[in-house]
């Protein structure tokens, strides 16, 4: 047998390099977790080595033999040695294979489903995985549940911690409230409004640039009107000027603009005439979290010229899986101010935080244990 060492930064990426040069027959002999010197003992680099074994490979520099002729006993291979090498020429067949999971442990298969099964992206869960691989190599005998999830739960803290999360500021006069047609935009600012009247005791009006749907004017003159607070539908820039000097008085503003449908910039382009987002304004986007990521993701495209401060995502009871939420926050770098879970103004709302969103993520698992 000829066998060859492997340094990878995962251990799906080694078992690439293993079957790439040595096939599907090769076998991991050992692996372990390894750590460069970094620069003056910091910034430490986190490998993971791999022996893997080939019968036929030809000799190379990085290969070295072992002799054919060995002692008598070590021929009488146990069945349980033999099981365990049929067991990783497996696990190296399956490298390439739609299962991106089979590397790792069995005792990680509960999880890693279920970060699959919540949609999470692969750029989250491969180095997630290898975080709990390496809690895994350290304690393998200590790796409950409980352990695995406050890994999973720090790993995705870290990626999130430099965000912005909270609602609005009360430091601003305008909230500018974005989004596509059918997001539950109208409802969504009716309660931001709600709380701003009756937790913060502020004097709040409403200006709709949406003379496109009769029923959202309808819906938010209704809101209007049991916080007692006026309302200016405005077809022009010079309407939206009129409207900020009729509401000078105000403490926030709340503005409405129209649902379109945003994947054609022309819409986008008379949003950006029709409203200044520099003067003293908040800006958010309204996502719906039963939205494909895909089509969430032509959405923030297409805003990506906004002054978009953080996302509002409705209708997270409507949905089982909640990790393209999180995807959309790190691959966009925004932050996350609400999300909702109803319909009823204002309860049906949650000012975010980090913890509530990774509770709300991990809730699925938990649910699974005690069902």
């Amino acid at each position: 047998m000829k066998m060859k060492k492997y340094t990878a930064s995962t251990m799906p990426e080694a078992m690439k390099l293993i079957r790439k040069e040595l096939g599907d027959e090769a076998v991991i002999l050992s692996s372990k977790v390894v750590f460069s010197k970094g620069f003056i003992g910091l910034f430490k680099k986190k490998s993971i080595e791999v022996l893997a074994g080939m019968d036929t490979l030809e000799q190379s520099n990085n290969t070295f033999e072992v002799p054919a002729i060995v002692p008598q006993e070590s021929q009488n291979v146990s069945v349980e040695i033999k099981k365990e090498l049929e067991d990783l020429k497996q696990l190296v067949k399956n490298i390439g294979r739609p299962e991106m999971l089979s590397p790792y442990p069995t005792e990680m298969k509960t999880l890693m489903d279920f970060l699959q099964e919540q949609e999470l992206s692969e750029e989250l869960i491969t180095p997630v995985s290898d975080e709990l691989f390496v809690h895994w190599k350290r304690n393998s005998a200590d790796f409950e549940m409980e352990t695995q999830i406050a890994v999973i739960k720090n790993f995705l803290k870290t990626q999130l911690e430099h965000l912005p999360f909270g609602g609005i500021s009360y430091t601003k006069k305008y909230i500018n409230v974005l989004g596509p047609t059918g997001v539950g935009k109208t409802t969504t600012i009716a309660k931001m409004a709600a709380r701003a009247v009756l937790e913060k005791k502020k004097k709040v009006g409403f200006i709709t640039t949406d003379t496109y749907r009769i029923a959202a004017i309808e819906q938010l003159k209704t809101y209007a009107g049991l916080l007692q607070a006026p309302i200016e539908i405005v077809y022009s820039e010079k309407d939206l000027q009129e409207a900020m000097v009729k509401f000078e008085k105000l403490d926030i503003v709340f503005i409405d603009t129209a649902g379109r449908n945003y994947k054609e910039t022309k819409f986008v382009r008379d949003l950006q005439k029709l409203i200044e987002f520099e003067v003293d304004t908040e800006t958010f986007l309204v996502l719906s979290s039963t939205s494909k990521q895909k089509d969430m993701e032509v959405i923030i495209e297409q805003f990506s010229e906004f002054p978009i401060e953080k996302f509002i995502f409705t209708k997270v009871d409507e949905t089982n899986t909640i990790g393209s939420l999180i995807n959309l926050m790190v691959k966009y770098n925004k932050g996350l101010a609400y999300y909702t879970d109803g319909q009823e103004v204002p309860e049906d709302i949650m000012e975010a935080s980090h913890e509530e969103l990774l509770t709300l993520f991990l809730k699925g698992i938990r649910h699974e244990r005690s069902s």
